[in-house]
């Protein structure tokens, strides 16, 4: 997580600056190395009033959602695979055994089960949901399987020139959450396929991003916050964070052992993303932001001998030192109060 160097960063760069400026406290006519000290500070930088974002990055790969594997359902030869990249979409079909298609229909539950009249359950009301979605109605989608269900799937059998049994089984359909992008085939044609044995990979159409961040970080990534990608192609394209994992482990780096979470995020116009799968992207974040303070560079500021922080305020070519009280650093700024400070002051800073 970038943003966790920044803070390392900006750490070092307030004993940087305590050094720096320790030379422009020497009194008048002393000598630092040899150099008269005029008692001005090397360089002075403004004080400024703004909205200050607490912004970091990720590194993320961009990809695709719901990836799962496809098994067969029925001993056999694979006579059709589809090519990996394509899409299909409900009553498509997602591959071939001995010439008869397995189609895709949409549902959360798995077909595990040849269905018949007098069968009942969720997976009954999945099916009839999609029959009645393909037009193949007369019935009441709910968990009852019934003579009137069987005579929808009748007709739905003889639309695809397959035998009219009134039955559908795990050798005839596949429930996936949506429309499904083929990842890769795990049989080819020729081969042989087994119940339970993978036959394709799939995953979702919809393009996603994931990436890591450290739990400490976590507040600037919530459900739903609004976030930027820099995608492989040097556009940029806008999103949200649709989850985030409830899960901690620690991340690849060996030499960054705090804990991380996994979130994913959406784009608000997935169809104008592309790009290849498994692109590396940049996730742009922009977490709380303090309106209309008071900032200064931070390395204009002072440890002080007696605790805290001060800066050097540069008024008619004399300086006085005031102690400030810190808010948030974000974008090489820091928010300061107190020491009566005002837009436009000059602080000084190291020179560049």
């Amino acid at each position: 997580m970038r943003r966790g160097r920044a803070v390392a960063a900006a750490v070092a760069v307030l004993a940087v600056a305590a050094g720096s400026l320790a030379l422009a406290r020497l009194g008048p006519g002393e000598e630092a190395g040899g150099a008269k000290n005029t008692g001005l500070p090397p360089a002075t930088a403004p004080v400024e009033r703004g909205d200050l974002r607490d912004s970091a990055q990720a590194d993320g790969t961009l990809g695709y959602d719901k990836q799962r594997k496809v098994n067969a359902g029925a001993a056999g030869t694979i006579t059709w695979t589809p090519r990996t990249g394509s899409t299909v979409e409900r009553n498509e079909r997602l591959y071939e055994v001995d010439g008869r298609p397995v189609r895709l229909m949409y549902g959360a539950g798995p077909m595990y089960r040849t269905l018949k009249p007098g069968d009942k359950g969720r997976d009954v009301e999945q099916l009839e949901r999609n029959l009645a979605e393909l037009g193949y109605t007369g019935f009441t989608p709910d968990e009852e399987y019934t003579e009137l269900t069987s005579a929808a799937v009748k007709r739905w059998q003889k639309s695809h020139d397959a035998k009219q049994t009134g039955k559908v089984g795990p050798q005839d359909i596949t429930f996936a959450p949506g429309k499904v992008r083929i990842k890769s085939v795990g049989a080819g044609v020729g081969e042989q396929a087994q119940p339970g044995a993978p036959v394709l990979e799939t995953t979702g159409s919809e393009r996603i991003v994931t990436f890591r961040l450290d739990v400490a970080e976590s507040r600037l990534a919530k459900a739903g916050t609004k976030v930027t990608v820099d995608l492989p192609d040097g556009t940029t394209a806008s999103g949200k964070v649709s989850s985030v994992g409830r899960t901690a482990k620690p991340g690849d780096d060996p030499q960054d052992d705090s804990p991380k979470v996994t979130l994913t995020v959406s784009f608000d116009e997935p169809d104008e993303v592309d790009g290849f799968d498994q692109s590396p992207v940049t996730v742009n974040l922009t977490g709380e932001t303090r309106r209309d303070v008071l900032t200064v560079p931070v390395n204009a500021l002072l440890a002080l001998p007696g605790g805290g922080f001060g800066l050097q305020v540069v008024q008619g070519g004399t300086v006085r030192e005031v102690k400030v009280e810190l808010g948030m650093f974000a974008e090489g700024r820091v928010e300061v109060s107190g020491g009566g400070l005002r837009e436009g002051a000059k602080v000084g800073v190291p020179k560049i």
